[in-house]
């Protein structure tokens, strides 16, 4: 039995890498379209700011350390962001470039200072820290009689992972634990379905050696694992009008498109080698306008099952794998490997 799954195994990493193998030749066919690419290789110029044909009057700009999303109107939002996480109005967005040695002690204290740098109001935004090269920020947009959507990614998976696999996580303290399984019931059940599933603990693997943790020094340690730099930094522009539960409706819709496209990438959990579902340190935000038209309804879902979820998720697949392959082909001829990203 453990041959035949280590057997599947193989068959399953041999077709994804064959269709990663195509998709990069395709990827090589064709033209560079990610829309800050010429601001940040030749000599910045006049090219810094994508205007949105979707949402009237939202510009999104390139700037030497960040990217710049604004629109004209405060906005609802909900938002997985480091700075500005939750609930919020906005109208300012930034992904913010750092470099992967970056010292994670305090994020939140690290955008306000950039922001005040930058001159910039520090409320009523969002802040995310990304390790991926500015240039590569896929922006792609819908437009419908019903909605509008704009979607801004950058993605890297230098630390991707599979969410519900063995791997080393952190708790609130900042002490390192190895996952190997579920709850004994949760088990228990899962084998009634698949009888190879096995039963789980957590072990403590603060003492071992490979759970030193004293090169990070910091007075919230819970952000050792939880901000480090890579990460898949989605923002979502909806121009319509969505309840609460749409908005979380649309995050999940975005999560397994994002998923959808690491798999269909070939991209492998950093640590167990298994398909990856995102990284370590991914955010989202989705910001809605709500603009009352009577062309433009109230969304109460957001699932794949409607337009709005489809254009999320189509929106959402594109541009992550968009970002990935320009990250990729910039590695490629720098002579490194597809989980450098």
């Amino acid at each position: 039995m453990n041959e035949e799954r280590r057997e599947k195994r193989e068959e399953r990493r041999e077709k994804r890498e064959e269709r990663r193998e195509k998709r990069e030749e395709r990827g090589r066919e064709a033209a560079v379209t990610l829309p800050f690419y010429n601001y940040f290789t030749h000599d910045k110029k006049d090219e810094n700011t994508y205007m949105s044909s979707s949402w009237p009057g939202l510009r999104i700009s390139a700037h030497e350390r960040h990217i710049r999303a604004h629109s004209p109107q405060i906005v609802q939002a909900l938002s997985s962001a480091v700075y500005g996480g939750g609930m919020l109005k906005l109208d300012r967005v930034f992904n913010i470039y750092v470099d992967m040695h970056y010292r994670c002690d305090d994020p939140p204290r690290d955008i306000e200072q950039a922001l005040h740098e930058w001159q910039e109001r520090p409320e009523q935004c969002a802040g995310l820290l990304t390790a991926v090269r500015l240039e590569h920020t896929s922006i792609q947009e819908y437009t419908s009689a019903h909605f509008g959507l704009l979607c801004c990614t950058t993605a890297g998976v230098s630390n991707a992972a599979r969410a519900g696999s063995e791997r080393t996580v952190f708790d609130v303290h900042g002490k390192k634990h190895k996952t190997t399984a579920l709850p004994l019931r949760v088990a228990e059940a899962a084998s009634a379905i698949a009888p190879e599933y096995s039963a789980l603990h957590v072990c403590d693997l603060s003492n071992t050696p490979s759970s030193d943790t004293s090169s990070i020094s910091s007075s919230n340690t819970s952000s050792i694992s939880s901000y480090i730099p890579g990460t898949i930094n989605i923002m979502l522009w909806f121009n319509g009008q969505m309840t609460p539960s749409a908005m979380v409706n649309a995050i999940q819709t975005a999560v397994e498109a994002k998923a959808a496209a690491l798999a269909d990438a070939g991209i492998m959990d950093s640590e167990n080698g298994q398909t990856a579902t995102g990284t370590t340190t991914d955010a989202i935000v989705l910001a809605i306008r709500q603009a009352e038209h009577e062309s433009q309804p109230l969304h109460a879902y957001a699932g794949t099952a409607t337009a709005m979820g489809a254009a999320i998720g189509r929106l959402v697949y594109d541009t992550v794998t968009e970002s990935l392959q320009a990250g990729l082909h910039w590695k490629e001829r720098r002579g490194q490997g597809d989980n450098d990203i």
